[in-house]
């Protein structure tokens, strides 16, 4: 069957044939691939900074963004069936027993780094016409959802980020922004920095939580992406009508920062306008490259006198991918074009090396195997 890969020694991307896939245990479900996304993580993958093939393997399929529908299931598989539409989580825990994060099902806090991801390291993606995966590592989605379903893998960031969150700021006043057993953000304000796919996902989270929401990009408005922004009730900002510095001015306390560039940079220079108790939601992974200046010293004094909170998301657990699940059907309810509008076009596989390998546009590409 063909299927979307790298190959490291040779430094080649494209189409391969790739052996069809077969159950080897009671509780995988086979699935046919419908929808896989294209990230900036596939984009590195195909410049060959990292990216490993698994092991007897000299090709890495690629695809961690995916949504399918179930062909054949095991004799052990309990919660799914054939025809359900399913997406499937990314990481696959360590085997160490010291391990406590992986012996709990929370292989996004792996402690020993020797975990795998499907579609970057040591084992293949999805971004194949089917593959095979245990029952556990999948989410059911509702038919409504379908459509929109390939966005679940990246909503997963925020949803995760934003969880942490709250469980950092139970020490704090926070825990009056309850409804019963719920967080809410009703009251506190959060900046998204950057409107790709992963900060429009994590505006729409945020607003959905209750927070006045606004979002810090460097394109003026008006634009595609400042346009789902503000269709949510969101403001958008440009950094080239409004310096950074004073943002403050325009919101009140920044109660909430979460960073979606993967820019140094700016990111630390959003630390300097964090509010008092607030919490910084960093998402970016920068590629190497030459150190940055920074006020460590102011940094440092803020972070400590105005008990601040930094936090890191990689990855996502069962939670997250189910939280994810709810928030769609949310966003579909309430804004149902702006949600469709972070897919920007699906493609055919052939177009592939275009997509992986010129400069993006749009903001959610999305390969079709339908």
């Amino acid at each position: 069957m063909k299927a979307v890969a790298v190959t490291p020694s040779q430094k080649e991307v494209g189409i391969i044939e790739h052996p069809s896939p077969a159950l080897h245990q009671d509780d995988e479900v086979r699935v046919r691939t419908i929808d896989v996304g294209i990230c900036g993580t596939d984009r590195e993958i195909c410049t060959f900074v990292y990216g490993d093939p698994p092991s007897g393997s000299e090709h890495l399929v690629l695809g961690h963004e995916a949504m399918g529908e179930i062909v054949e299931v095991g004799a052990n598989v309990s919660n799914l069936k054939v025809g359900d539409f399913v997406v499937p989580s990314v990481r696959r825990p360590c085997q160490d027993k010291n391990c406590l994060a992986c012996q709990s099902n929370l292989q996004d806090f792996c402690s020993t780094g020797n975990y795998v991801e499907r579609g970057i390291k040591e084992c293949h993606g999805f971004m194949t016409e089917s593959f095979v995966e245990q029952e556990q590592y999948l989410t059911h989605v509702p038919d409504n959802l379908k459509d929109v379903a390939v966005l679940t893998e990246p909503l997963t960031i925020a949803e995760k980020g934003l969880a942490q969150a709250w469980a950092a700021q139970q020490r704090l006043p926070w825990v009056r922004h309850y409804d019963g057993e719920k967080p809410t953000g009703k009251g506190l304000n959060a900046v998204i920095l950057g409107a790709g796919p992963i900060g429009i996902l994590g505006a729409m989270t945020m607003k959905a939580a209750g927070f006045e929401t606004y979002v810090y990009n460097r394109s003026p408005a008006p634009n595609p992406k400042s346009d789902i922004i503000e269709s949510i009730g969101a403001k958008y900002i440009s950094s080239q009508d409004t310096p950074l510095e004073d943002l403050p001015k325009v919101m009140g306390s920044v109660d909430l920062i979460y960073e979606a560039v993967g820019i140094s940079a700016l990111a630390f220079d959003a630390l300097s306008i964090l509010g008092v108790n607030g919490v910084y939601i960093f998402t970016g992974i920068p590629a190497p490259g030459a150190r940055i200046p920074i006020d460590a010293n102011q940094l440092m004094r803020d972070v400590v006198l105005g008990n601040q909170a930094i936090i890191g998301t990689v990855n996502a657990d069962d939670a997250s991918f189910k939280a994810a699940i709810s928030d769609l059907a949310y966003f579909k309810q309430h804004w149902p074009e702006a949600i469709e509008a972070v897919i920007t076009k699906r493609f055919p596989v052939d177009d592939c090396r275009e997509l992986l390998l010129e400069r993006a546009t749009g903001i959610k590409n999305v390969i079709s195997f339908a």
